[in-house]
């Protein structure tokens, strides 16, 4: 090698080492120096409070900063969204937030406090699953296709619970596709729902299958569908909404970590990049699974498209089944 060649190699490992230090520190530097609150709109136990205290300890363990769960239920999550909506814009106020909280509230509200695409930053998705439409036993369906005859045949004697915002557009727009009338019966979470289509006070529920394994593999509950673009793989032999009696049926649950709208863009991707590494994490990654969700760990920039494309195809749900409240 000759003595140009070997200088010019010397000079390239020098420059790069030097770059390198350069920019993990733009990196970091991008990221809150102070402490961060993740702000959860919804009760301690559900999947928004899980994700957020996955993410919280590990994220702290890279910012060198406490990083707080502050949980502030409501309605539809509305009051936890708002306050991360009008905070700070600086990447050290968080939420979790759901495909209710971002991609229904902005719709179901006729004047909502805050506007999901509008005043927030979409730093990533985290998981997603569909739901599970299931039947109390006595329900003499075992299909969709079924489940829209009985409902013909006896217009509005069919209960349905409901537990959240994203349960009720799933079910309207069972009614809305196979044109049936079923009465919407709204309950204070999930695990009251759950109990009352067990003790066929109400016949239909529409939740998350963790909620449901315990009472589908008791024979409490029978799964009738998935509302997901595809099957659950979970419940591998259960079908979509979609092949079973309604086509283009699709409704995901998903949740993901926000920020409010005008939080620098350096610091919204460098905690995309900091989110997407912790949940890739194999133990972070294995309790998701293992609880029932699928990992996404998306960008900024799919993920706000996924908020915007939700927003939109639910807008036209609501308006068209008369969801939306004053």
């Amino acid at each position: 090698m000759s003595t140009l060649r070997k200088t010019y190699r010397l000079l390239s490992v020098l420059v790069g080492m030097a770059l390198c230090p350069a920019a993990s520190y733009g990196q970091a530097s991008a990221l809150p120096n102070k402490p961060v609150r993740i702000v959860i709109p919804n009760a301690a136990g559900g999947p928004n409070d899980f994700v957020g205290r996955m993410i919280g300890p590990k994220l702290s363990e890279t910012l060198g900063q406490n990083v707080i769960v502050d949980n502030r239920p409501s309605a539809n999550g509305v009051i936890g969204s708002d306050i991360v909506a009008h905070a700070v814009a600086d990447g050290s106020v968080l939420a979790v937030g759901n495909s209710g909280t971002h991609a229904v509230n902005g719709t179901l509200y006729k004047n909502p406090t805050y506007d999901p695409v509008r005043d927030f930053a979409a730093i990533s998705e985290v998981i997603f699953s569909s739901l599970v439409l299931v039947a109390n036993p006595k329900v003499p369906a075992n299909n969709v296709k079924e489940l829209i005859a009985e409902a013909k045949r006896v217009p509005g004697k069919v209960n349905i619970a409901v537990a959240g915002a994203t349960g009720e557009l799933a079910g309207n727009l069972i009614k809305l596709q196979g044109h049936i009338e079923m009465n919407n019966i709204p309950y204070n979470g999930g695990s009251p729902a759950v109990i009352a289509v067990i003790s066929n006070e109400s016949q239909l529920l529409l939740t998350l299958y963790s909620s449901l394994k315990g009472p589908i593999d008791s024979g409490k509950l029978k799964p009738i569908g998935v509302t997901g673009s595809r099957r659950d793989p979970q419940l591998p032999n259960v079908p979509t909404l979609a092949e079973s009696g309604l086509p283009g049926y699709e409704i995901e649950f998903w949740v993901g970590v926000f920020a409010p709208a005008k939080t620098p863009a350096a610091t919204v991707q460098a905690l995309g990049r900091e989110i997407v590494r912790i949940v890739n994490l194999p133990e972070v990654k294995e309790r998701f699974v293992s609880s029932g969700y699928e990992v996404v760990a998306s960008t900024p920039e799919k993920f706000a498209e996924r908020v915007r494309r939700d927003t939109e195809k639910y807008r036209k749900i609501i308006l068209e089944t008369g969801m939306q409240q004053l």
